[in-house]
């Protein structure tokens, strides 16, 4: 102890330091105390070791400027700044002043101080424990909701909203939409002739389908589609769906009810696209969702050059179905991904009948496996191929996605989600 109270004599003769500066020298030392009880125990023990009058400090704390005696007056500027938000959980955060920062640290240097506890980490936490008293919300220090950011120097709070993410799957029925918002090539989104002023190469997209409605109940600042993979903008994605997040940017509003919600999207699109909500997501889940390698089952529709039976075509189809299929960056694509060769497994793959002089074939296979190229060949890009095997000129006449893998855990509730 008689070491310590060195340490507090030392403190001391630095200037006039508050009772939560001096305890929090030595926050880590001891539990179940405040760094305001702390130091002023300490400053009432140098005063028994030392023999000297006890006196509380009345001068300014040249470390914090006495900033704890305002810390209602910050948590009411939180309380304040977060009317109109929804929100369950929060934290405080702080830019404290620079020269309160260095003073404690030549303190704890000069001193070899090995307990002490940051002026940034007290100020969070005792007015936080202030604003969750005038909220009656908790403090998540993992995934608040929302963090209020104190800039002591300023005088200002910031209050930063973060996203809420919801999982569950979509299927798009209209040929001709993009997965998400495409910018004009030439103004890239500022607005120009060629795009007609919209920004964007085409008017919509199943991004903006979902997300104009969920901008609207939520109240966000903008809503960012997700997706398992992704389809081409001429194919449709039907039967399960594909996979989603729809990533809530700044929602005012973060409860809902998932079947009022799909309702509202579902209306909304008009028939050209449909979701089904199944729970809250988070930034991991979606990083998963990305990565996963799901299988997918499509069904094309082929037009094959020449003379050709079923029977025929579904005995070429015998050499695909679990062949390895070495893919070298389709020509189509070629402009926005690297040039290399894929190997992708055409899991199974059948002919299930003709329609109007067409086949209609069933392909299921892995993630990143190109299904027009692996019909096309795409002038020998891919191979083995359907029109390598024929030796006759094959394409896809359209496509649709009938099934994709979910690589994360769905339970659907249909119970109203809260965050």
């Amino acid at each position: 102890m008689s070491d310590i109270l060195e340490k507090v004599g030392e403190i001391l003769e630095y200037g006039p330091v508050c009772d939560h500066c001096l305890g929090r020298f030595f926050g880590k030392l001891s539990h179940g105390l405040g760094n305001e009880e702390r130091g002023r125990s300490l400053r009432i023990a140098y005063s028994l070791e030392k023999n000297i009058p006890y006196s509380r400090e009345t001068g300014k704390c040249w470390i914090c400027g006495n900033i704890f005696d305002t810390a209602e007056e910050w948590a009411k500027k939180i309380a304040d700044a977060l009317s109109g938000i929804e929100f369950e959980t929060m934290l405080v955060g702080c830019r404290v002043p620079p020269l309160s920062a260095e003073s404690e640290e030549m303190v704890w240097t000069d001193l070899g101080l090995e307990s002490p506890e940051p002026l940034k980490a007290e100020f969070n936490r005792e007015v936080g424990k202030i604003v969750s008293s005038i909220t009656g919300k908790q403090v998540d220090f993992k995934r608040p909701d929302v963090v209020a950011v104190c800039n002591i120097p300023e005088g200002t709070v910031e209050i930063e909203i973060n996203p809420l993410y919801i999982y569950g799957r979509y299927c798009k029925y209209e040929r001709g939409i993009p997965q998400t918002r495409w910018h004009c090539r030439v103004c890239r989104g500022k607005g120009c002739e060629r795009c007609n002023f919209t920004g964007k190469m085409y008017a919509d997209s199943v991004e903006e389908l979902i997300g104009r409605p969920a901008i609207e109940v939520f109240k966000s600042k903008d809503a960012v589609l997700h997706g398992a993979g992704r389809e081409d903008i001429d194919a449709r994605m039907l039967g399960t769906g594909r996979p989603f997040v729809i990533e809530i940017v700044e929602p005012a509003i973060r409860s809902f009810d998932p079947e009022e919600l799909e309702k509202t999207i579902n209306e909304s699109a008009g028939g050209r696209v449909s979701v089904t909500i199944d729970h809250i997501s988070d930034r991991k889940e979606v990083e998963t969702l990305k990565s996963g390698k799901a299988h997918k089952k499509y069904s094309i529709l082929v037009e094959v050059e020449g003379e050709f039976s079923a029977d025929e075509v579904k005995s070429a189809l015998n050499s695909l179905r679990g062949a390895i299929i070495n893919q070298r960056t389709p020509e189509r694509v070629s402009h926005r991904r690297a040039d290399k060769v894929r190997k992708r497994q055409c899991i199974d793959i059948s002919c299930t009948g003709v329609e109007d002089d067409s086949f209609r074939i069933e392909v299921l296979g892995d993630a990143g496996l190109y299904i027009k190229e692996l019909i096309s060949g795409d002038e020998g890009r891919t191979s083995p191929s359907l029109s390598e095997i024929i030796n006759r000129p094959a394409r896809v006449k359209s496509l649709d996605v009938v099934m994709v893998e979910s690589v994360v855990p769905e339970t659907r509730t249909g119970e109203i989600i809260q965050n």
